[in-house]
C-alpha cells in the first residue's frame, strides 16, 4: 500500500506534467519596468532588455537606441521607449545600471543610402518609431518612420530578422561591424571598437566576419565576436565599405564630422582597425527580407553552424514557438499557480515576468570559451554577483539546479585559469567589484545547502581563500581591492573608498569562508568566523543620528587606520553620491547598519536590544525620512528603506528575529504593493540582472532566504496554492488558507503536516526532497510564533 506522501508525490508529478502544457508565457509583460519616473524615459526604471531571447541565451536581439537628452539617458539594455533607433544588434545585458556593454553585431534596414546618409554616421540614418512596439516571449516587433516593419526572434546563438519594406521604396540592409552601444556621458568605461572584418559570398546571400570590442561597464579587455549571416533571397547588389576609426568610435558621440566610407563591389582588404561593413540592396518587387545570423566566440565556421542548426526554417513563427516552448518547459513551469479566469492577472504577470527577467543573464557560453580549453562549463555576463548573491542564486539553486551547479563550476574554473573568481564578468573578462568578493557568498550558499554534484569543492574553497588572503591592491577588477586594510586592521579604513560597505561585505565574505571551511578545512573555520565580526570594529556606540525623531545612537562609522573614529560632519543617513568614491555603495550607512545577516544577535545587541532595534527598524519605513539623493537608484522612494537597492533586500524581514513576523509581513507586503506594479513604470529601479525580480518572487512565495545560510524566513504567500519543482524532480507545495486582498497576516503554519511554531525553516526541512508549507492567513496581525528566533550562526563577541 503506497504511503500518503508517495501518493501526493505522484499527484504532484502529474500536475507538473500538466503544468508544462500551460502557456505561462502569455502572462509575461516584456515592457514591465521600461519607464522610470520621467515619462517615456528609461532613466530610473528597470533598464530591462526588451527583445528576443531564450533562457540564459548568448543572443539577446533587440534595437539599439540613442537619446538626445543624455542627462536622463539609460541605454544599457539597448531598448528605450522613445529613443532613436541606430540598429538591431545581437548582444545585450538586462536590467543593469552604469555604463553600457555590447550592442554588437547589428543590422539596420534603410530605404535610402544616398547622401546625406553617411553609413559611418548613424546620426544621418537613425529612425524614430511609429505606432506601438510589440513584444512577447521570444518575439519583438517595431515600425520605423521610413515605413519598414521589423520583427525579431532568437535562439541560443542565433537571431532571426524579418523586414517588411514599403513596396515603392528601395530595400537596403546595413551591416556595420563597428556598431555598439554608447556610454552617453563618456568617461573611463566607454566602449571602443578595435578592428573587424567582413566578407560576402559569391551569390551575395551570405556574409561572415568578426568584430573586436573593448571597455564597457566592467572596463573589459578586448573580446572578439565572429558572425555568419544569410538572407533568404539574394540581393541585387552587395557592397562592402570601410572607413577611418575614430575614438571614441561611436559616431553619434563624436563632435567632429566623420569621413565618408570607401565602397567596393568585391571584398576588399582594409587597414587594420578600420571600420568595416556591408550594404545589401534589393531593387525588385521583393518587399519582405528575411535574415538569420549566428554568432560565436570561437570562429566564423561555428557561427555558421549555429545559424544553420538552430534556425532551420524561414518562418519566424517557428523560431518564436520554439522559444516559447523552451521558456515554458525550462523556466515558467518550475513555479505553477492557478492561471484560471479568477486569478489575479497582475500577480500572474509580475510572477512570470520576474521569472523571465531573472533568466536572461548570466549567459551560458559552454563550449564558447576562447581563452582556455577546459572540460568545465563556461558562463559569462555575471553582471554582477553583488546584485544576485542576496536572493537570485538561492532561487536558482532550487528551480535551476543544473544551471546553478554549472555556474559555480564556471566561477571556479575562471579562478583556475585567471587567478580570481569574478564578482562581475562580461565580454570574457572580470570586473567590476562594487564591494566584497561575492563569489564567496555564492559558493557558501550552495555548500551549506548540500550542493555537491560535479563541483570540486576543495578547489572552490581554495578560490575563496585566494579572495580572502591575496588583496588586489586597490583594484575594482576582482578579489578584495581593500583587502590589505582588512588583513591588517580587521576593518577597512576610511583611507579606502567604500570603507563602510566594504567592511560589512568582507565580514559576510569571511563568514562564507567559515561555512565552507567546516567541511573542507575545519582548522580554518574559527579564524574566518572571528574575522567575520570585523563589522563590529566600525561600530561606534556614540555616533548619533542626525535630524531624526526619535534620535538613535550607535552606527557603523568611518575609522582611521590609527583606530580613531571620525564623526566630523558625519551623518549616517547620507552618503554623498553613494557610489564608487563614497563611504558606502548604493545605500547609506544607516541602511548598511542593518545588513549583518550572519549575526543578527550581535547587531540587535549593538543597537540597544530588542526594543530599540525594533524602534529603529520601524523608523526606516516612515515616509519622508530619507536624507540621501541616490539619483536613479532611489527615484520615487522617500524612506530610508530603499527596496530598489540590494543592500535593503532582507531588511523588511528582520522583524522575524524579534518573533514579530507579522511586522515583516506588513512591511514587505507594503513595499511590494507600493513599488511593484504591472506597468512600464512599475519597477523601483534597475532590475540588476533580475535581482529585483527575484526579491519579488520570494515575496510572492511567502519566503525569504538568508544568504550563506540554510535558513529561509517565513513571510506570507500571494497565491492560494503554489507548486514548485525543486532540485530537479522534487515538489515544494505552498498553500495559503484564508488568503484575501486584506487577509494576509499569518495565523499559523504547518510544515509537512505538523504544527510549526518557528517563523523560519531550514533547507533540509522542505527544500531538499520537497514537502509542504501550509499557511493559515487572516486580516488581523497576531504573534503566532512559539519557537526560537532565526539563528545567528556567525555570532561572535569581540
Amino acid at each position: 500500500m503506497p504511503s500518503m506522501w508517495s501518493l501526493i508525490a505522484t499527484l504532484l508529478t502529474y500536475l507538473q506534467f500538466a503544468g508544462a502544457q500551460i502557456d505561462y508565457s502569455q502572462h509575461v509583460n516584456p515592457f514591465w519596468g521600461t519607464v522610470g519616473p520621467i515619462p517615456n524615459y528609461t532613466f530610473g526604471g528597470g533598464a530591462v532588455f526588451v527583445g528576443a531571447a531564450v533562457p540564459f541565451g548568448v543572443v539577446k536581439l533587440t534595437m539599439d537606441t540613442f537619446v538626445k537628452n543624455t542627462s536622463i539617458a539609460a541605454l544599457q539594455g539597448g531598448y528605450t521607449p522613445n529613443g532613436l533607433i541606430t540598429g538591431f544588434s545581437m548582444m545585450h545585458e538586462s536590467g543593469t545600471g552604469g555604463c553600457s556593454k555590447y550592442g554588437v553585431i547589428s543590422q539596420m534596414p534603410l530605404t535610402s543610402i544616398e547622401a546625406p546618409v553617411n553609413l559611418l554616421d548613424n546620426r544621418t540614418y537613425w529612425q524614430e518609431r511609429v505606432g506601438e512596439d510589440e513584444a512577447s516571449v521570444g518575439y519583438f516587433k517595431t515600425k520605423l518612420e521610413s515605413g519598414v516593419t521589423i520583427e525579431l526572434s532568437a535562439t541560443h546563438h542565433a537571431g532571426f530578422y524579418q523586414y517588411d519594406f514599403p513596396a515603392e521604396e528601395k530595400k537596403h540592409v546595413l551591416v556595420d561591424v563597428s556598431h555598439y552601444l554608447p556610454n552617453v556621458v563618456g568617461g573611463y568605461c566607454t566602449q571602443t571598437y578595435r578592428e573587424g572584418e567582413i566578407s560576402t559570398s559569391e551569390d551575395k546571400k551570405s556574409y561572415r566576419g568578426h568584430g573586436t570590442y573593448a571597455g564597457g561597464f566592467n572596463e573589459g579587455a578586448p573580446y572578439t565576436v565572429y558572425f555568419c549571416g544569410e538572407f533568404e533571397s539574394a540581393p541585387d547588389e552587395t557592397e562592402t565599405f570601410s572607413g577611418r576609426n575614430q575614438f571614441p568610435g561611436f559616431n553619434s558621440m563624436n563632435p567632429e564630422p566623420l569621413p565618408w566610407p570607401s565602397f567596393a563591389s568585391e571584398n576588399m582588404t582594409t587597414p587594420q582597425g578600420s571600420r568595416v561593413g556591408a550594404v545589401f540592396t534589393w531593387a525588385g518587387n521583393t518587399t519582405t527580407v528575411r535574415s538569420k545570423v549566428g554568432i560565436s566566440f570561437i570562429s566564423e565556421e561555428k557561427a555558421c553552424r549555429f545559424k544553420d542548426e538552430e534556425i532551420t526554417s524561414w518562418d519566424i513563427r517557428a523560431t518564436v514557438d520554439a522559444a516559447v516552448e523552451q521558456w515554458n518547459r525550462d523556466v515558467f513551469s518550475k513555479i505553477r499557480v492557478d492561471t484560471g479566469a479568477d486569478a489575479n492577472k497582475d500577480h500572474l504577470a509580475m510572477l512570470y515576468s520576474s521569472l523571465y527577467f531573472m533568466h536572461l543573464i548570466p549567459s551560458d557560453r559552454t563550449g564558447e570559451n576562447p581563452l582556455w580549453e577546459s572540460e568545465e562549463p563556461y558562463w559569462d555576463d555575471f553582471y554582477t554577483l553583488w546584485d544576485t548573491f542576496r536572493n537570485t542564486v538561492s532561487l536558482s539553486h532550487l528551480i535551476q539546479p543544473e544551471a546553478h551547479e554549472s555556474q559555480i563550476r564556471s566561477l571556479i574554473d575562471v579562478w583556475r585559469h585567471q587567478g580570481y573568481m569574478p564578482d562581475g564578468r562580461s565580454g570574457n573578462d572580470n570586473g567590476m567589484v562594487q564591494g566584497g568578493s561575492n563569489s564567496d557568498n555564492v559558493l557558501a550558499d550552495a555548500y551549506v545547502k548540500g550542493l555537491r554534484g560535479a563541483i570540486n569543492w576543495s578547489e572552490g574553497y581554495a578560490a575563496m581563500v585566494k579572495n580572502a588572503e591575496v588583496p588586489t591592491n586597490g583594484s575594482n577588477k576582482e578579489g578584495r581591492g581593500a583587502g590589505a586594510d582588512w588583513l591588517q586592521y580587521g576593518y577597512v579604513s576610511q583611507a579606502m573608498p567604500r570603507s563602510i560597505s566594504r567592511t560589512v561585505e568582507y565580514s559576510l565574505n569571511d563568514f562564507a569562508l567559515s561555512q565552507v571551511a567546516r567541511g573542507e578545512k575545519p582548522e580554518d573555520a574559527d579564524k574566518y568566523l572571528r574575522r567575520s565580526a570585523g563589522w563590529q570594529l566600525l561600530w561606534d556606540a556614540t555616533t548619533p543620528s542626525v535630524n531624526t525623531t526619535p534620535a538613535f545612537t550607535g552606527f557603523l562609522t568611518p575609522r582611521d587606520r590609527n583606530g580613531t573614529f571620525n564623526q566630523t560632519a558625519y551623518n549616517p543617513a547620507t552618503c554623498g553620491a553613494c557610489s564608487w568614491p563614497s563611504l558606502t555603495y548604493e545605500g547609506t550607512p544607516f541602511e548598511y547598519s542593518f545588513t549583518i545577516p550572519h549575526d543578527m544577535q550581535s547587531l540587535i545587541e549593538a543597537m540597544g536590544g530588542r526594543d530599540r532595534f525594533e524602534e529603529r527598524l520601524d523608523y526606516i519605513f516612515v515616509p519622508y525620512t530619507s536624507q540621501a539623493d541616490l539619483g536613479p537608484n532611489g527615484a520615487g522612494i522617500n524612506t530610508i528603506m530603499n527596496i530598489g537597492n540590494e543592500p535593503d533586500f532582507a531588511t523588511p524581514y528582520l522583524y522575524n528575529y524579534l518573533n514579530k513576523q507579522w511586522k515583516s509581513v506588513k512591511q514587505s507586503r507594503a513595499q511590494s504593493r507600493q513599488y511593484f506594479r504591472n506597468t512600464p513604470t512599475g519597477m523601483p529601479g534597475n532590475s540588476d540582472a533580475g535581482a529585483l525580480n527575484s526579491w519579488l518572487i520570494w515575496q510572492m512565495l511567502g519566503l525569504y532566504p538568508i544568504a550563506t545560510t540554510p535558513v529561509y524566513l517565513l513571510s506570507s504567500p500571494w497565491f492560494s496554492e503554489i507548486n514548485m519543482t525543486i532540485n530537479g524532480n522534487a515538489t515544494l507545495r505552498i498553500t495559503a488558507q484564508g488568503l484575501g486582498e486584506d487577509s494576509y497576516f499569518v495565523q499559523g503554519v504547518r510544515v509537512n503536516g505538523r504544527p510549526w511554531g518557528r517563523n523560519w525553516v531550514e533547507h533540509g526541512h522542505v527544500m531538499k526532497e520537497g514537502g509542504e508549507i501550509e499557511f493559515v492567513l487572516g486580516s488581523e496581525p497576531v504573534v503566532w510564533e512559539t519557537g526560537g528566533v532565526p539563528p545567528s550562526p556567525g555570532h561572535v563577541v569581540l
